[in-house]
């Protein structure tokens, strides 16, 4: 049986005790939401803090919050809150959907949004569908706060741009165009308690239903360090009317873009093979609801 090292635990009452904290232990002292990951990795040994920071006591963390047609997210949002949410349903039903494929209901319920982003894992499974719908992580350190694109909050397997100090307390997920659509697909051995072999997130924004593509994002997971966009595939799409044979194209160019590894999970070629599978299905998806009656809601 694996055994937690020993450690400090503080849980301060406000966020600036807790930047304070932390700043106090410099680099020393990690934060705790939900801890599925955290917990494990101190467990086998890959992570030895002194002190474990919880913010569970700090108020405003907890709330999901919309505002004009986009939302905000506390990062220590459960996951099942977000699968559950319906206001994540209509503003976010991308969101939803990635949320509610996550682990089991016992870790849905004790995982946050926040937790998910931080640890950096290439096959986590909220960044593909944060990325595509424009969100931006909102730092706070002792006394300054700054606003990163998801996009750019990756910098390799476990590490991103959170300087020592600083602490992810909500996500903003901008407003929708009108004529957008977006899907996620996750494709593992399980349907539950399932790392992803691969994930994708695509979404597509129509000049008007029968329109063609005015912006395409498509964002790949465990096929590279970090979560990352399909950028040759998103190109092919932009400026183009939506078609079997368009979205064919961008598959393949989404091949070209990742660098799958072959693991316990799957094997590089079978990983490509699955990046062009999945790409083609949530396009259609996509282009299926950015063509419908309902206008945004991505």
């Amino acid at each position: 049986m694996l055994l937690l090292p020993k450690f400090d635990y503080e849980e301060p009452k406000s966020l600036p005790e807790a930047l304070a904290v932390l700043s106090e232990l410099k680099g020393n002292a990690k934060v705790i939401a939900g801890g599925t990951d955290l917990i494990v990795n101190m467990k086998k040994g890959t992570l030895k803090p002194a002190c474990l920071v919880s913010l569970k006591k700090v108020e405003g963390l907890r709330q999901i919050v919309r505002e004009g047609g986009g939302l905000t997210i506390g990062s220590h949002v459960t996951v099942a809150e977000i699968a559950e949410s319906a206001t994540v349903a209509w503003v976010a039903p991308v969101l939803a959907r990635s949320a509610s494929g996550l682990g089991s209901p016992l870790i849905r319920n004790r995982a946050t949004i926040g937790g998910n982003i931080v640890t950096a894992r290439p096959a986590a499974d909220l960044p593909p569908a944060l990325m595509v719908l424009g969100a931006e992580a909102m730092l706070k350190g002792n006394g300054k706060g700054r606003s990163v694109p998801l996009d750019s909050f990756f910098t390799g397997p476990g590490s991103s741009v959170i300087e020592t100090g600083e602490v992810l307390t909500s996500i903003s997920i901008p407003s929708a165009p009108p004529f957008t659509g977006a899907h996620y697909v996750k494709l593992g051995h399980r349907a539950a308690l399932e790392i992803a072999i691969v994930a994708v997130a695509s979404r597509l924004t129509l000049y008007k239903p029968d329109g063609v593509i005015v912006d395409a994002r498509i964002v790949l997971s465990a096929v590279a360090p970090t979560a990352i966009h399909a950028v040759s595939a998103e190109k092919a799409l932009t400026g183009q009317r939506p078609s079997e044979e368009l979205f064919a194209k961008a598959a393949s160019l989404a091949v070209t873009d990742c660098s799958p590894i072959t693991d316990i999970r799957g094997g590089a070629g079978y990983r490509r093979d699955m990046v062009n599978a999945l790409v083609r299905r949530t396009l259609t998806k996509a282009y299926h609801d950015a063509s419908g009656e309902k206008e945004g809601g991505a």
